[in-house]
């Protein structure tokens, strides 16, 4: 076992470990000159399109908050996403959503191929606090034909989860669809600081293995290599997708969600390396 409780279950996939100097699929890091109008049209980074609530614009959402950069984020700078009581997407009344997916992340392309590294950091906003006692997804992986999240890292009262586990931590689970999901790490979700995430999926061999830092501290490897079904490709989202609480049936479209709500997710450091050679990123 490993000091945050989850299972060592097989030997570990990083061959070699560097500085950032592995060949990129995807880059989400914006330079302070992309102000946050350029959400709303084509670009390098997001797609302006998915997702968020009917009649809203990226520019209404995202925030640029004056804080210190990720551990990834040198020339670049952190972006917050935020929801409200209009963050209501495709109709699901029982959500509030906004999520940002990489502009190159089709479904179908590379970025679920092979062995690919998912790197991101998450902070807490102290002037938008989460109401804890709902369930959020923060970021996952939904399969392209949206029958599960081969990943999700979520925070606050996880729906059907363990009620004796603090709300206020991090913990990433593997594919939804397995019973119970398995959790693959969690750590206490701290205020004031990054929390540095890389996560290694191989969409060959089926596997996931988790990197872990807290502010400007070098990743480190807080699991080993962990079978977890990550077949059926799709797209990655960073953000916030609120579940309700007392809900019966399809929660998508039912449940309690209160007024008022104005809660933001702040984000660095976004981007994907190719690690099929073994190349993973632990310091900038």
């Amino acid at each position: 076992m490993h000091k945050h409780g989850i299972p060592l279950i097989c030997a570990s996939l990083v061959t070699s470990v560097s500085a950032q100097s592995c060949r990129l699929q995807f880059d989400g890091r914006v330079p302070p000159s992309f102000g946050v109008a350029g959400f709303d049209t084509p670009n390098n980074f997001f797609s302006e399109t998915n997702v968020l609530g009917a009649g809203l614009s990226f520019s209404q959402l995202i925030q640029l908050p004056a804080i210190s950069a990720s551990l990834f984020d040198i020339e670049t700078i952190p972006i917050e996403v935020t929801i409200s009581d209009a963050s209501i997407f495709n109709g699901q009344t029982g959500f509030r959503r906004a999520e940002l997916l990489p502009a190159s992340n089709s479904g179908i392309d590379d970025s679920t191929t092979s062995i690919k590294t998912l790197h991101f950091s998450i902070g807490k906003d102290a002037q938008r606090p989460l109401n804890l006692s709902h369930e959020y997804q923060l970021v996952f992986l939904e399969s392209n034909d949206f029958s599960t999240n081969q990943f999700v890292l979520k925070t606050g009262s996880i729906l059907g989860g363990d009620t004796a586990v603090d709300p206020d931590t991090l913990q990433l689970f593997g594919n939804v669809n397995q019973t119970p999901s398995k959790l693959l790490f969690s750590v206490p979700f701290l205020d004031g600081v990054f929390h540095n995430f890389a996560v290694t999926l191989d969409f060959d061999a089926l596997t996931t293995q988790v990197f872990f830092s807290a502010g400007g501290d070098p990743l480190e490897a807080v699991t080993q290599v962990i079978s977890n079904d990550v077949s059926g490709q799709g797209q990655f989202h960073f953000g916030l997708l609120k579940k309700p609480t007392d809900a019966v049936g399809d929660i998508t479209r039912n449940g309690f969600q209160e007024d008022g709500i104005d809660e933001g997710i702040i984000f660095g450091g976004i981007f994907q390396e190719d690690s099929s050679a073994g190349c993973i990123s632990l310091r900038p």
